[in-house]
């Protein structure tokens, strides 16, 4: 006798080939009925979060900075901060959220400062590790922009530990990349981490 689970899967095996297809495959898996009412365009909802969630993929970081690269003699720190942050876990595809702060100091060449949130963006909307998310919005500053450092701080909180694993539901990774002058003078790397912090209550 066949099981319900054995039931559901092959109630799906004719759709599974698109990603929707896939997602009701998995439902299935988990021991629910993809058909409920509750359930019947889910698949259909999660293709197109996780399409959103990954649209970092199909995007260029050259296009995103090098059109609003501006010539200014200006060479003092720039900081963007309290930038926010959603991205996905790719050891559990569990969101991970927060902020991000970033500074560079310029080297005649400034950039519109709207576009550091949508580098943020454009990297967070992948699959990451915070880690790796963190070097690669310093990196591409870095190369597009050649300035004299930039410092890139990453604070967020991960549902993978929040949820599941260990459950520590208010810990929080703190993750930061320093190139240039951030990372070879404390003073400039100091100035950063202070303008970086929220403001002292009172």
């Amino acid at each position: 006798m066949k099981t319900r689970r054995s039931e559901l899967l092959l109630a799906v095996s004719e759709k599974e080939e698109t990603m929707a297809g896939h997602l009701r495959r998995v439902l299935a898996l988990l021991g629910e009925d993809p058909k409920r009412e509750g359930l019947r365009r889910t698949p259909e909802r999660m293709e197109r979060a996780l399409r959103f969630l990954t649209a970092g993929y199909r995007q260029d970081p050259d296009k995103v900075i090098n059109a609003a690269v501006y010539s200014v003699p200006y060479d003092e720190m720039v900081i963007v901060k309290d930038i926010e942050v959603f991205s996905l876990c790719e050891h559990h595809l569990l969101p991970f959220f927060g902020k991000c702060h970033i500074a560079y100091i310029p080297n005649q060449k400034v950039v519109g400062l709207s576009k550091l949130p949508r580098l943020v963006n454009l990297y967070a909307r992948r699959l990451q590790i915070q880690e790796r998310l963190t070097s690669q919005i310093a990196q591409t500053i870095w190369e597009r922009l050649e300035p004299q450092g930039v410092g890139v701080i990453v604070e967020a909180r991960h549902l993978c530990m929040v949820m599941r694993g260990v459950e520590k539901q208010h810990s929080t990774a703190v993750t930061s990349a320093m190139l240039g002058c951030f990372r070879t003078d404390p003073e400039t790397r100091q100035e950063f981490l202070a303008l970086a912090q929220p403001p002292k209550k009172g």
